[in-house]
């Protein structure tokens, strides 16, 4: 895919806002991969010589940059990109099984959308939610204590149009784009509007103010 002249020109505006974010200009190279993918859908070659552009880089080192880390995606996914954790408590939990059955009924690869474009998968590590297991995300927003079945219901709803609600942080999905220009730095309006932490990342918390427990006591 080849960035317009007025993609580029919109994105060198927003990329010299960012590189003034930081005293080194380099450091700001994974907030503009994210920026170049909120364009594109991921990351294409004109993303990667935009980025080295914009940074005094070699195209060499972004791409090393680039293949590193798998949030970044260098054919394009699906409208909503679903991450199911296949890390150790997820996979006890059902995680495996999960991920078996999502290929099945999308009959797709992993990162392969769907023939609609909407949906595509993956398998994460941790994402710190191991209260909730098994996890899954779409678009980096939470889907807690999954099943085979529910997963199936949730990419279905993703397909026609009817997508649930995270079940904790943002209230509404957004798609893969505009979650990518929320990393690259560019926030929506929803970092307050939905519920961050649920009743068994509280439960610690509940008990101690039960039992009157204060930090640095004894009990």
């Amino acid at each position: 895919m080849a960035l317009s002249e007025e993609a580029r020109a919109r994105l060198a505006q927003q990329a010299a806002e960012i590189i003034g974010r930081y005293p080194r200009s380099r450091s700001a190279l994974l907030p503009l991969l994210h920026l170049v993918q909120s364009e594109e859908g991921y990351v294409s070659a004109d993303g990667i010589e935009f980025c080295a552009q914009q940074l005094g880089l070699t195209e060499a080192d972004v791409t090393g940059v680039l293949s590193f880390y798998t949030m970044y995606k260098q054919k394009p996914v699906g409208e909503y990109h679903v991450g199911v954790c296949t890390n150790t408590l997820c996979a006890v939990m059902g995680g495996d099984v999960i991920l078996a059955d999502l290929r099945e009924h999308l009959g797709v690869g992993v990162d392969e959308p769907t023939e609609d474009g909407k949906v595509s998968y993956e398998h994460v590590e941790c994402n710190a939610a191991c209260d909730y297991a098994p996890v899954v995300m779409v678009n980096w927003e939470f889907f807690d204590n999954m099943t085979p079945a529910k997963t199936r219901d949730l990419v279905d709803g993703l397909r026609t149009g009817m997508a649930k609600a995270p079940s904790r942080g943002a209230p509404r999905l957004c798609t893969w784009k505009q979650a990518s220009q929320i990393l690259a730095g560019f926030p929506d309006d929803q970092a307050t509007g939905g519920h961050t932490a649920g009743e068994p990342t509280l439960a610690g918390l509940r008990i101690a103010k039960e039992q009157g427990w204060t930090p640095g006591s004894s009990e």
